[in-house]
């Protein structure tokens, strides 16, 4: 054993005596001899004292050691004796009792006999190493090198020790490798997303200094990172940026989002970028790839946001700003041109939404259906139950002649299909969230039609996909592809009710997400034929739905403006969670609502806001998704206290987030 790892004294007791010794000298030096003989002799005592206990204390651990040393065969008791790595050996509380001559080296000779592992050192949980038995800390900082922490918990019983466990940590230098690593080079794509929009909305004499300021800005943030930046395009670049940066971005946030967006050069729109960061490959080419597929899904997702794919792991940040509404409606000619082609090439056409469809969903399908079947027969629309939301309407499409046959189930599906078949998903693309994702599997052509942000568990491998998160709802985007998809399209009444439903419902009665081509598509619809009244009957409610909802909306808790409400357990309808989070912002005060409903062992949940609060960013952070108005999520065996602890849990990080 080392005994020069023991001192006599303390820090604490060190201090004591030079206090007593100066008090000493003090009484001597003002003529108190009677009193300086009596602090003297106090003084003695307690320096013998101090140095018999530590004696006493030195040789219970060494007896202590060697016990524990003889319960170790002889091969096992050497290696710990002569291991060439740093060794701490504690207490069951963390306290050190010893540790090895390698680890003084590290240490630099710094006392450290009788603190606590955990204080001494930043990045040991002692809890941890107890639950665990055994466990590795990874990149711990001492002093200015890093080290992978591995220990091990030793069961021991000694009367003299108060102790029931010794634990052993062994150090083991990393600095090369984290030297290494921090040093990887990472690709950063940057796309101004709305340059065209921000330049023309600008008066033409600032236009050249706005593009200029957008440049300097970017080539400035390169720079601060010591990273390689190339512009490819007029609203491009990319960067080669080293790890080390990578991570302090992370934390930070990656702030160039807010410099970009407070760009004041007289544009009446702020700048937005959309980022997508790869690192983690075995290569450049591979971390540009994935660099690629983070950027493309940060414009699916609306722009004004990070996207860091590392491997198959995506991390979100930014994304708080609201969409900008595309004025030209280029891209829905474009996709009506496509898919009516897609469709003359396909023998069958199926149209498939998300789990327990509400109207917009149902509405989209609808229109398609009745666009499509103007020039090709084979078209259906897959639903199961449950259907509670959309059973008034579909009660009445199930009494129209031209429907029969129309709406079939999975397994008429799956009888039906063949290689040549064509699915298109509407108003869902999340794997998680269609209403069969074994059929999608299955088929060799899909289609998607949604105006989601775009989620991290996307359906992959669509031939056409048109995602526009700018978009009120499907419904609108649907109404506008059915104008170029026929020359003189036609809608039966119901038809256009249906879409325009779709509509009313996804923005609140033309209150959320409505832009101008909302408004243009509602006309299209009501020179269909729609009826306003007719559609706020179908959303019409008998007494025994509206209790219910009134019920739900009276458990709701309010804290900082957010009302988090539980359906009874008698409710089981996301569609009446959904409507109760809509009637709870209508309530002073509230900007934002989040409502529990349970339907087996599963909790759904349905987040609304008026915009102060990104329901979208919270619900992604339970697994779900959505809008920055309206989101929801499904979390799986989870009991309602703990859901609503994991929601207060994902509201309060969103909230710091948002303060920073």
């Amino acid at each position: 054993m080392d005994n020069n790892r023991y001192n006599y004294f303390s820090t604490s007791n060190r201090v004591y005596m030079v206090i007593i010794a100066l008090l000493t000298a003090l009484l001597f030096y003002y003529g108190h001899r009677t009193e300086g003989i009596v602090v003297l002799i106090l003084f003695g005592v307690l320096v013998i004292y101090n140095i018999r206990s530590i004696k006493v204390k030195k040789n219970e651990w060494k007896k202590f050691i060697e016990d524990f040393s003889l319960k170790l065969d002889t091969a096992t008791r050497n290696t710990l004796v002569n291991l060439p790595f740093p060794l701490i050996i504690t207490g069951s509380q963390g306290n050190i009792v010893w540790y090895n001559q390698n680890m003084a080296v590290v240490l630099k000779q710094e006392e450290i006999l009788g603190k606590t592992i955990g204080a001494l050192i930043k990045g040991i949980d002692i809890e941890a190493v107890k639950s665990a038995g055994e466990k590795q800390f990874e990149y711990v900082k001492i002093k200015d090198r890093y080290y992978h922490v591995y220990t091990s918990v030793v069961h021991v019983s000694d009367e003299k020790i108060d102790t029931d466990d010794i634990m052993l940590f062994y150090f083991y230098d990393v600095t090369e490798v984290k030297n290494i690593y921090d040093n990887r080079e990472s690709i950063m794509l940057l796309e101004v997303d709305n340059l065209d929009d921000v330049i023309k909305a600008t008066e033409e004499g600032q236009r050249p200094l706005l593009a200029a300021e957008i440049e300097r800005t970017i080539n400035n943030y390169a720079l601060s990172l010591n990273a390689m930046v190339r512009k490819y395009s007029s609203n491009k670049y990319v960067l080669s940026i080293q790890e080390r940066h990578v991570q302090e971005e992370i934390k930070k946030k990656f702030d160039i989002l807010d410099a970009i967006r407070e760009i004041n050069m007289g544009n009446k729109l702020a700048v937005t970028l959309s980022v997508g960061l790869g690192r983690g490959g075995g290569n450049p080419l591979e971390n540009h790839n994935y660099a690629n597929s983070a950027k493309e899904l940060a414009l699916g997702r609306g722009g004004d946001q990070v996207v860091v794919k590392t491997g198959e792991k995506l991390s979100f940040f930014g994304g708080k700003t609201k969409e900008v509404e595309k004025r030209t409606r280029v891209r829905a000619r474009v996709i009506a041109h496509a898919l009516r082609d897609l469709i003359n090439e396909s023998s069958n056409v199926f149209i498939m939404g998300h789990k327990n469809p509400d109207i917009d969903c149902l509405g989209a399908a609808i229109g398609l259906n009745s666009a499509i079947r103007g020039f090709k027969e084979n078209t259906f629309i897959i639903l199961e139950p449950p259907v509670s939301g959309i059973k008034q309407v579909l009660d009445k499409f199930k009494k129209d002649e031209d429907y029969e046959g129309v709406f079939i189930n999975l397994e008429a599906c799956m009888a039906r299909m063949d290689e040549n078949s064509l699915l298109i998903l509407v108003d869902v693309h999340n794997k998680g969230y269609v209403l069969s994702e074994d059929l999608v599997k299955e088929m060799k052509k899909v289609v998607i039609i949604d105006h989601h942000r775009k989620a991290a568990d996307h359906v992959e491998g669509a031939i056409l996909s048109y995602m526009e998160p700018y978009a009120s709802s499907t419904s609108e985007l649907v109404t506008e592809i059915i104008q170029y998809m026929v020359d003189k399209p036609k809608l039966k009444q119901l038809e256009a009710e249906s879409l325009l439903a779709g509509i009313c419902v996804d923005t609140k009665n033309f209150y959320f997400k409505t832009g101008v081509r909302t408004f243009e598509a509602a006309s299209f619809l009501r020179r269909m034929g729609a009826d306003t009244v007719d559609v706020k009957k179908l959303f019409s409610d008998d007494l025994a739905t509206y209790i219910k909802r009134s019920d739900i909306i009276r458990s709701a808790k309010v804290e900082n403006n957010i009302a988090i409400a539980i359906c009874p357990p008698d409710i089981e309808d996301t569609v009446l969670a959904a409507q109760a989070a809509d009637e709870l912002l209508n309530i002073t005060g509230i900007q934002a609502s989040f409502v529990f409903v349970k339907i087996e062992n599963d909790i759904y949940i349905s987040g609304r806001s008026l915009g102060d609060v990104n329901v979208q960013v919270i619900m992604e952070a339970l697994g779900g998704g959505g809008h920055m108005n309206i989101a929801g999520t499904k979390l799986v065996n989870m009991s309602f206290e703990e859901a609503v602890k994991a929601l207060k849990e994902a509201i309060d990080k969103n909230l710091m987030e948002g303060e920073k």
